[in-house]
């Protein structure tokens, strides 16, 4: 089967009766679980972005204690994990303040973690390809949140 265009989805929902569309939401709900957390984002979560935002990081603070750090193998593919996991919640919220302030957050947990990164190139260049992504989505935001982000990313590059 091949999927149909969005414009041509769009111009297919618009004919559903409310009804249609609830019952079109919940199954496919049910089909993934990325789908069911997307639904729960924009039906619970949407409206209070701050809380949403403060519930990633403490999500992000428990997978960084969870870390195996035996040897950085193990750190590598922990911390890309967590990066996917952020990179999911970014994708829910649509949000250019949310992405930065998730990113800062994940590059700062990233830099405090033990053993150091310095001392391993793979973790190193995933910590600078974050940081410029971060500057790049910078720009996007408004002067006065560039101002204040901009200082955070000096800090993490010190």
């Amino acid at each position: 089967m091949k999927a149909v265009t969005v414009k041509e989805l769009k111009e297919e929902l618009t004919e559903r009766s409310p009804n249609e569309l609830r019952q079109l939401c919940l199954r496919l709900s049910k089909f993934k679980k990325e789908n069911k957390e997307l639904l729960t984002y924009l039906l619970f979560e949407a409206s209070d972005e701050a809380n949403f935002v403060e519930n990633i990081k403490s999500e992000v603070d428990q997978r960084f204690k969870e870390i195996n750090r035996k040897n950085y193998y193990l750190i590598k593919k922990s911390v890309r994990k967590i990066l996917r996991t952020i990179k999911k919640y970014i994708r829910y919220s649509q949000n250019k303040e949310t992405e930065v302030d998730l990113l800062i957050y994940f590059c700062s947990k990233l830099k405090r973690i033990s053993p150091s990164i310095n001392k391993n190139v793979m973790l190193l260049n995933l910590y600078n390809r974050q940081i410029a992504t971060i500057r790049k989505k910078i720009t996007l935001l408004h002067e006065d949140l560039q101002f204040d982000y901009g200082l955070e990313l000096e800090k993490l590059k010190s």
